[in-house]
């Protein structure tokens, strides 16, 4: 009897993410197989594409899934802000600071942390960074202390990195650190044969939480939706199914 040698068929599905074209079997093939590993990821892709979905599906699929999974939006602070909220901060370190506070890495000890937004982070906060990508230390603002973490780290952009590391708005070493593993996330415009399936997935989700009972969406509109670019991606087309419904 011949062994059957050939490598597994990675390029299934994965839970909770919509589609089967062949670009999005591409992403979920490297999920797979980066997921076993403790390696640093980089998800890019415009907004909209799905990219907490993927570092959400990565960790799910690791041998840290029984861990934390911590999200952060750097984009949604403003640098001091972020800073505390990354690395904590100890009582006293600034104003408003009345207790000591754990930081986002330390809570995603054994687990993992998903960055977004990694681009809007200031080249001095990417100096901190640096040395958790490194060393897997830290220090609370405010402190002197070491804290070792064990956490797997993740990050998405939608913007290129290695351009922003040309005009000098991201320090090159930060990107090679988190750029280990690069998974690109297509547009939606580029995987056009998903768009009926997704329609579907998101008709089935808003009829059920708006008590309503639209069965279907006639094919010439779903052409229509095909046709057109999509800026948004797939939470634009969420948005619009929402308000069809």
């Amino acid at each position: 009897m011949n062994a059957d040698l050939s490598p597994p068929n990675d390029s299934g599905s994965l839970p909770g993410i919509i589609g089967s074209s062949e670009p999005m079997k591409r992403v979920y093939q490297l999920t797979r197989q980066v997921a076993k590993s403790d390696a640093s990821v980089l998800l890019l892709g415009e907004t909209g594409t799905g990219k907490e979905l993927i570092a959400n599906a990565i960790h799910q699929l690791s041998n840290r899934k029984s861990g934390p999974f911590v999200k952060v939006n750097c984009g949604a602070l403003s640098e001091s802000l972020l800073e505390s909220e990354l690395f904590g901060h100890v009582r006293g370190s600034f104003t408003g600071a009345v207790n000591n506070r754990t930081g986002r890495f330390e809570a995603a000890h054994m687990g993992t942390i998903f960055l977004d937004e990694i681009n809007s982070t200031t080249l001095q906060l990417q100096v901190k960074l640096l040395r958790v990508l490194q060393e897997r230390q830290l220090e609370r603002v405010g402190d002197t202390q070491t804290i070792e973490v064990d956490t797997r780290i993740l990050a998405a952009s939608n913007r290129d990195l290695m351009e922003l590391v040309r005009e000098g708005l991201f320090r090159e070493d930060v990107y090679w650190r988190l750029n280990v593993v690069p998974v690109v996330i297509p547009p939606l415009r580029e995987r056009r044969e998903d768009i009926p399936e997704l329609v579907t997935f998101f008709l089935n989700h808003y009829n059920e939480i708006n008590d309503r009972y639209v069965v279907h969406i006639q094919r010439d509109v779903v052409h229509a939706l095909q046709s057109y670019h999509w800026p948004g991606n797939v939470r634009e087309l969420q948005n619009y199914v929402e308000r069809a419904v």
